[in-house]
């Protein structure tokens, strides 16, 4: 008989207790222990849970220890997604037996993204599992996206022990999950999206993708601070979580790799949404530049990094008249204790007003940025819009401004100066530490290195 135990498990980072604490100590939340019955099943049978719904055997080849010198590595080739911003996220495409999960807000178009994916994978079945959505529903999305694809089966279930069952019948080459926090598992007494759930099924999910080499991609709920919803192990489980991300009530999205096994965590892919799906964006810094007509105060080019991709991006400050005691700062898209920090340097180091004056900072496009490369754009921003000045279309800026009101080097300056030239740029600011050891002369546009904020407001507006 399996032996049915109760425990306490914290829904706000998955810790577990025999008793109700009333403060979590692992993540100091208050009132987050909720009682869960956890059925404890026969040995190994949780491990083999995928085995255990199909007729595969439960008998498997003790593991022994190896030397590492003895141990053979064969670099596995990669399945192309057809999609070169999911490629470049990943490392080059999906690894066999890899677990996936891509995580962000309701309404951002993560299923629409997993669905356009696997309708590109021609030559491959693929097996859409769905708990959120019926047949007709996916049907209709397909239909909106254009795309046909005849080996793309549709599975609306929740049963972890029936869909491994399907699966065993169907012998897909890659599964999709719509998504994790839907599942449930027979082997827990537990509601569907409790962390003893989403833990289970995952596991069950991970050991079927490792034991059979098909990769399995994972769409997960996030929390109103923006992480992934369930346990903290989820993501440890899982071999890549990508965050999907942007404002949906824009058309760009952003999608990062937060963690990835198989490549690098510095990666992102760009895509705009449209009426027939997501557009993979090439050229971002075109399309975020595109609206530019003529020179109005308030805008500056600033050059940034997302990533190993370099983006030109304008930055956007409203400078008035405070008409209350105490005046407003907001910033859209950028960080705003930076931006106080970078207003008190101007107040202290340049000798400007801005006590009395309301400051409202925006970044173009929708994009979140954190790169320290835009201070300088969006210091030159607030000071043209202070004093009604416009900066030349030709002109962009990449440096970080010190608390002292110097100007500090940025990182990987050539692929900033390569994406300047590229757009027609014509004259930048940086560092003067930035210029030391770099060939500008190779460059076809005009560097200005300077070492004082100063002495760049004084070149911008004289």
């Amino acid at each position: 008989m399996a032996k049915v135990k109760t425990l306490f498990f914290c829904q706000n980072c998955g810790a577990q207790s025999a008793k109700w604490i009333g403060r979590c100590p692992s993540c100091g939340e208050w009132n987050t222990y909720v009682e869960e019955v956890v059925e404890k099943p026969d040995t190994n049978t949780a491990a083999n849970a995928w085995k255990a719904s199909t007729s595969v055997g439960t008998t498997t080849k003790a593991a022994k220890p190896k030397p590492l010198g003895d141990i053979l590595y064969e670099e596995e080739s990669r399945l192309n997604t057809h999609d070169g911003e999911l490629n470049r996220v990943l490392g080059g495409g999906l690894v066999p037996g890899s677990l996936v999960l891509i995580g962000g807000e309701p309404g951002i178009g993560k299923s629409t993204l997993m669905l356009q994916i696997a309708m590109q994978l021609n030559g491959l079945r693929i097996l859409y599992v769905s708990g959120e959505e019926s047949e007709q529903q996916i049907k209709m999305r397909a239909e909106r996206l254009g795309r046909q694809h005849p080996g793309l089966y549709i599975l609306t279930e929740t049963n972890t022990q029936n869909i491994f069952r399907q699966i065993d019948q169907l012998q897909p080459n890659v599964v999709v999950v719509d998504s994790i926090q839907t599942l449930h598992s027979t082997l827990v007494e537990s509601g569907a999206g409790s962390v003893s759930q989403v833990r289970e099924c995952t596991t069950e999910l991970l050991k079927y993708a490792k034991d059979t080499g098909v990769p399995v991609l994972l769409i997960g709920h996030i929390t109103k601070d923006g992480s992934i919803a369930g346990p903290k192990i989820l993501e440890h489980m899982v071999d890549t979580v990508l965050q999907f991300e942007g404002d949906r009530h824009l058309t760009y999205r952003i999608l990062r790799t937060v963690k990835n096994r198989f490549g690098s965590t510095s990666e992102l892919g760009i895509y705009e949404m449209q009426g027939a799906g997501l557009r993979q964006v090439s050229n971002p810094s075109e399309i975020l530049l595109s609206q530019r007509t003529e020179s109005l105060s308030g805008m500056a080019i600033g050059a940034t990094l997302e990533g190993n991709r370099p983006l030109l991006v304008e930055v956007q400050a409203l400078v008035t008249p405070s008409t209350y005691g105490t005046p407003q700062r907001s910033a859209t898209g950028f960080d705003a204790k930076r931006l106080q920090m970078l207003l008190a340097v101007l107040e202290k180091r340049s000798g400007l007003r801005l006590g009395q004056h309301d400051v409202f900072l925006n970044i173009a496009g929708g994009l979140r940025l954190e790169d320290p490369a835009l201070d300088l754009a969006v210091c030159a921003a607030v000071v043209s819009s202070l004093n009604d000045v416009p900066i030349r279309n030709e002109i962009c800026l990449a440096a970080e401004v010190g608390l002292s009101g110097e100007i500090r080097a940025v990182s990987r300056l050539d692929q900033r100066l390569s994406e300047a030239e590229k757009l027609g740029f014509a004259e930048m600011y940086i560092s003067q530490f930035n210029a030391k050891g770099l060939d500008l002369a190779r460059y076809g546009i005009r560097v200005h290195p300077s070492g004082r904020l100063d002495e760049v407001l004084t070149g911008l507006f004289g």
